[in-house]
C-alpha cells in the first residue's frame, strides 16, 4: 500500500494512539515547556522536600501535595490586632479555635474532577464523553506534543470548544492533570481567558503539582498575577523556581503588606542583580498594593527575549511591551495581547486582527474594539481611520459606497494572514450587501462572510455566481442543505479555471463532505493526484474517531494533521481525512467552513 505525503510528524504523532511502549510512563510525562526566563528553574537555596504525589485512578480525587493534618487556629487578640478605635469590641472577639467548617465549601458546591470544564455562552459544548474511551494518558501525550497554534481558523475554534467543555475524566490520568493539559493546550494556541476557565474549574484543594505549573503559566498568559495569590506559597513550597518565590512577595505587596513583602522579594532574587528585568517587572508589580512604595522603572534597552513571565507583569502593570520583542516569543503571545484588557483598544486591534485568524478573536469582538477606537482619543489615529472605513462599511446608505468601504479595509491589508483577518473584520458588513451578478469580484465576499459563519447569508449569492467560478466552490463547499452531488462538469470548469493547488484543496473538501458521485471522486483524485486512499497511523485513528462518533478526539486530531502556521502546508490528504472524519462525527459545521477556509486562504 502506498504512503500517503502527510508530513512525517503526523506519523509520530498519530503513533502514540497505538498501546505500549508508544505511550510515555507515568511521572515521566514531558512538564510544561518553561516560559519563564533562564535561571527560573534553579532551586531556591535549602528546598524543602516535595511531597510525593501519586497518580490515583480517574474516578478518584487527587492526592494534594501533603502537608499534614490542619492545625487548629486561635485568634490572637494582641495589640496587632486589636481594632483600631474600639477596644470593646476586641473584647467580644472570640478566642478559642476557629470553626473552619464554616468557610469551607459544601459539599454540593464543590467541583468534582470525574467531569472538569465549562459551558461558554453562545457555543454549544461538545459532549462529555467526547473523547469516547481513549487513554488519558495517550491524550495527555498528544496534547503536550501538539505544535500550536495550528493552520486552521475553524479547527482552531472546533479545539477551544472541545477542550473547554465539561469533559469527562479519562481512565489512567487524575482528573486535576487532564484539565492542566486541556489548558496548556489552550494557552499554546492563544487561548488564555479559555486556558483560565477550566483551570478556575478545579477546586485549589485538588490541585496537584502539574496544575500549580499551568496556574501560574495561566495568571501570566493573563496579565494577573493577583490569580497567583491562592496558590504561592503551595507553588513555593513544592516547586523550587525563583518564580514562585517572587510570587510570595508580589502578592505580599498586592495585599497592603510592604515590610514583608520587602523582606521576601530580597531573599527571592537571591544573588541575581536588582536590575535584572525579571525581578524588576516583580518589584513593579510588588509596588502597586496598598501602601507600596517602590517606584520602578522598566528599561527595555538590551532585552532580547519577550518571556511569560516578562510580558505578563509588565502588562499587568500597564507597561507597553515593546513591538520588537514579539517577534522572540510565539505568535500566541500576540493573541494574549489581544485579550488584555489592561491595554487600550488602540494597543490591542493590530494584534486582535492577528487573533482572528487563528480563531482566538470573533468578528464581533473586532468590530467593538474598532468602535470603541473611533468614540475615543484615537480616533484621529490610522487605526481611527479604519474604524471610519469600517462604519461606512456598515451603515452608509449606498450599496456602492459601503462596497467601497469595505473594499478599502481589504486594499490596506499587505500580508496573507492580515488579507485573511480583514476578510473576518468586513463578515458582517459584507453580509449585508445585496446580491447582485453585477457587483466584481463576489467571492471576496463570500469568503468574507463565510470566514464568520455566515452562511445563510452566503448562499443567496448561489443563483448569481458563475457556474465553476471560485464563488461557486465556495458556495459548493459551504451549502448546509446540499440535495445531492456537485457535477463534474461544474468541478471541471473550476478546476481548469483555478490554480492546482486551490483545485486540490476544493476537491478534497467535496470529496470528504460526501458531494462527488464515487466514480467522480475517483476521476478526480486521479486529475489531481490526490491520494485520498492512501493510510498512515494518522488517518486511520482519525477516520476511526470519525466513525466512533468521538467528536473530541477528532477536533485534536485534526489539529495534529494541520501543525502549521501557513495554509501551504497542510496537505489535501490531511484536508480530506479531517473533513470526512467531521462529518462522520456529526460536526458537518465545522467541515463546511474548514473547507471554504482552505480556498480562500489558498492562492
Amino acid at each position: 500500500m502506498t504512503t500517503s505525503p502527510i508530513k512525517g510528524r503526523h506519523l509520530a504523532l498519530a503513533g502514540l494512539l497505538l498501546a505500549g511502549a508508544a505511550v510515555p510512563a507515568l511521572g515521566q510525562q514531558d512538564k510544561p515547556e518553561s516560559l519563564l526566563p533562564p535561571g527560573f528553574d534553579e532551586p531556591t537555596p535549602a528546598p524543602r522536600p516535595a511531597p510525593s504525589v501519586p497518580a490515583p485512578a480517574a474516578t478518584t480525587a487527587p492526592v494534594a501535595p501533603a502537608a499534614g493534618p490542619t492545625p487548629s487556629l486561635t485568634l490572637s487578640l494582641g495589640n496587632d490586632s486589636a481594632p483600631i478605635g474600639n477596644s470593646a469590641a476586641a473584647e467580644e472577639l472570640p478566642t478559642g479555635p476557629v470553626d473552619l467548617s464554616r468557610y469551607e465549601l459544601p459539599e454540593y458546591a464543590r467541583h468534582s474532577l470525574g467531569r472538569v470544564g465549562v459551558l461558554a455562552a453562545g457555543n454549544n459544548p461538545f459532549p462529555a464523553k467526547a473523547f469516547g474511551k481513549a487513554d488519558g494518558r495517550v491524550l495527555a501525550a498528544l496534547m503536550q506534543r501538539l505544535s500550536a497554534p495550528v493552520a486552521s481558523r475553524w479547527v482552531s475554534i472546533a479545539l477551544r470548544r472541545a477542550l473547554m467543555s465539561p469533559l469527562d475524566t479519562p481512565a489512567h490520568i487524575n482528573g486535576a492533570d487532564f484539565a492542566a493539559e486541556r489548558a496548556w493546550l489552550l494557552l499554546r494556541m492563544g487561548e488564555a481567558n479559555a486556558a483560565r476557565a477550566v483551570v478556575n474549574d478545579v477546586d485549589g484543594e485538588n490541585y496537584t503539582t502539574r496544575m500549580l505549573q499551568v496556574a501560574m503559566q495561566v495568571s501570566l498568559a493573563t496579565a494577573d498575577p493577583g490569580g497567583l495569590c491562592g496558590i504561592a506559597e503551595r507553588g513555593n513550597q513544592y516547586i523550587h523556581q525563583r518564580g514562585w518565590a517572587l510570587a510570595r512577595a508580589m502578592c505580599a505587596g498586592l495585599a497592603g503588606k510592604p515590610n514583608e513583602a520587602g523582606q521576601l522579594f530580597d531573599k527571592a532574587r537571591g544573588a541575581t542583580p536588582a536590575s535584572d528585568i525579571d525581578n524588576l517587572v516583580a518589584e513593579k508589580v510588588l509596588g502597586t498594593g496598598a501602601q507600596g512604595r517602590r517606584a520602578v522603572t522598566l528599561e527595555w534597552g538590551g532585552i532580547t527575549r519577550l518571556t511569560a513571565w516578562r510580558w505578563g507583569l509588565a502588562t499587568a502593570t500597564g507597561e507597553e511591551v515593546p513591538l520588537s520583542l514579539y517577534g522572540t516569543a510565539g505568535p500566541q503571545v500576540r493573541y494574549w495581547q489581544a485579550l488584555a484588557p489592561q491595554l487600550s483598544p488602540r494597543q490591542r486591534v493590530a494584534a486582535a486582527e492577528l487573533a482572528a485568524t487563528a480563531g482566538v478573536f470573533s468578528n464581533a469582538g473586532l468590530v467593538d474594539l474598532y468602535s470603541e477606537i473611533a468614540e475615543g482619543d484615537d480616533a484621529n489615529s490610522t487605526e481611527g481611520g479604519v474604524a471610519r472605513d469600517l462604519r461606512t462599511a456598515y451603515v452608509d446608505g449606498d450599496v456602492n459606497d459601503r462596497i467601497k468601504a469595505i473594499q478599502t479595509l481589504w486594499t490596506e491589508a499587505t500580508t496573507p494572514r492580515t488579507q485573511y483577518a480583514r476578510l473576518i473584520l468586513t463578515a458582517r458588513a459584507a453580509s449585508w450587501i445585496p446580491a447582485d451578478a453585477k457587483i466584481a469580484e463576489p467571492e471576496k465576499l463570500i469568503a468574507s462572510m463565510l470566514s464568520a459563519g455566515y452562511e445563510t447569508k452566503a448562499m443567496e449569492w448561489r443563483s448569481v455566481v458563475p457556474r465553476g467560478s471560485i464563488a461557486w466552490s465556495m458556495l459548493a463547499l459551504a451549502d448546509p442543505g446540499a440535495a445531492g452531488p456537485v457535477a463534474y462538469g461544474d468541478f471541471d470548469a473550476f478546476k481548469d479555471a483555478a490554480s492546482k493547488r486551490r483545485a486540490q484543496l476544493a476537491f478534497a473538501g467535496l470529496a470528504g463532505l460526501g458531494r462527488f458521485e464515487r466514480s467522480d471522486a475517483q476521476r478526480g483524485a486521479a486529475a489531481l493526484d490526490v491520494q485520498i486512499g492512501a493510510q498512515n497511523d494518522w488517518t486511520r485513528a482519525i477516520d476511526a474517531a470519525g466513525r466512533r462518533g468521538d467528536s473530541g478526539m477528532v477536533a485534536l486530531l485534526a489539529a495534529v494533521g494541520m501543525q502549521s502556521r501557513i495554509w501551504d502546508n497542510v496537505t489535501p490528504e490531511a484536508l480530506f481525512h479531517i473533513i470526512a472524519a467531521m462529518r462522520a462525527a456529526g460536526m458537518t459545521s465545522y467541515a463546511r467552513m474548514i473547507a471554504v477556509e482552505a480556498v480562500t486562504r489558498t492562492a
